[in-house]
């Protein structure tokens, strides 16, 4: 009993139907409708909001740490680790401009590598670092790093050299989505939330996505599968793999000196400062396995050593508690770190697998899904 305007307005079969509402599946679908304005575009998200890791990581804008680029040019060479960070870079400049620094809570406080004291990482990294700056001088115009010469006692930290970029700070993740929202909808881009999408079945006149919990089915022209690290789980077989990354977030830290985003461990552990609190997350490397999951949870493994990282390297000597803990889940590869953007039928492209950098190559990684929909 749907009335004319339901049918023509609201229940009317898509063009393109987007499953998963973080930045990637947002400016798939907006960047359509941007070039077919006169197309549906509807956009279906399981969570009540955006629930994926476009807001469940700790708000970082960067494209790599020195020790991480380092190891990239070791294992793939120099042109492809280059050719990732000049994705990366893009990526950022992009984002900023299509949402505004102001809207997105960006602050541009720098990013850092943390280097502990006597640590091996740090010799290989300083034999290199000015071959690195050369690499990387045709992405960004002068030398992207440099080493801190503040003494490290001015951050509060219990640590070694500390290298440092003025290209990076952090972000407000739910902010950004907040603002990605509202674009995608002025241009008349349709998010639908609490739509669990549990299968994708295509026959030769369109696909029709199975829902969960006994919702109606949609049926659209064409599916771009934006789900990152819960995507093989609509496209069975895909080199696409969960990574769930942990993260906590302490009380108040009177005096805290901390400014800016920092890594450690080769990007392993990664904190910043936030309305003066420490937010920490990482430790994955820890158990690699049992952070292979889609499970919401966090771990008295990860959650310890995340403490210990904090007392005895960010915030050594003060007193805090934990006020928040929680999980994202992310998505890999498992060979190399190019995120999957490819059509696996001739009406469904997925893109996935953004290797923990969907801040920074989201919209990139949305252009090419896009273009792949019309191809």
């Amino acid at each position: 009993m749907l009335s004319i305007w339901e049918r023509t307005v609201f229940m009317a079969e898509p063009h393109v139907a987007v499953v998963g509402a973080g930045i990637t599946g947002l400016f798939t679908a907006l960047h359509h409708k941007r070039r077919y304005p006169g197309h549906r575009v509807v956009v279906l998200e399981r969570g009540p909001h955006p629930i994926g890791a476009s807001v469940k990581n700790a708000g970082f804008a960067c494209f790599g740490s020195p020790s991480e680029i380092l190891a990239d040019v070791e294992a793939e060479g120099a042109e492809a680790a280059v050719a990732r960070v000049q994705e990366r870079w893009l990526g950022l400049r992009e984002l900023r401009t299509e949402l505004g620094d102001e809207r997105i809570g960006f602050e541009a406080t720098g990013g850092h590598e943390v280097f502990m004291e006597d640590d091996a990482l740090y010799t290989k990294v300083a034999d290199r670092f000015d071959e690195l700056n050369r690499l990387l001088h045709p992405v960004f115009g002068h030398p992207a790093y440099q080493w801190l010469n503040r003494s490290k006692s001015d951050m509060g930290l219990r640590a070694g050299p500390i290298a440092r970029t003025d290209l990076e700070g952090p972000i407000d993740g739910g902010a950004l989505m907040r603002a990605l929202l509202e674009k995608a909808r002025e241009a008349g881009v349709d998010v639908r939330f609490g739509q669990p999408v549990s299968a994708v079945e295509e026959d030769g006149s369109g696909v029709v996505l199975r829902m969960s919990h006994d919702l109606a089915p949609v049926r659209a022209a064409r599916v771009v599968i934006a789900t990152n690290g819960f995507a093989n789980e609509l496209i069975p077989g895909i080199d696409v793999r969960p990574a769930r990354g942990q993260v906590l977030l302490t009380s108040p830290v009177p005096g805290l000196r901390l400014k800016g985003t920092f890594h450690a461990h080769e990007g392993y552990y990664y904190f910043r400062d936030h309305r003066g609190c420490v937010l920490l997350g990482g430790g994955r490397h820890l158990d690699k396995a049992g952070e292979t999951t889609t499970e919401d949870a966090v771990t008295p493994l990860i959650q310890d050593a995340l403490e210990r990282m904090l007392r005895e390297v960010i915030i050594p000597g003060a007193d805090f508690t934990i006020e928040h803990r929680w999980s994202g889940v992310m998505g890999f590869r498992t060979k190399g770190k190019t995120a999957l953007v490819e059509r696996v039928s001739p009406r469904v492209v997925v893109a996935a697998g953004l290797s923990g950098m969907g801040v920074a190559i989201g919209v990139r990684v949305a252009h090419k899904a896009a273009g792949l929909l019309v191809e």
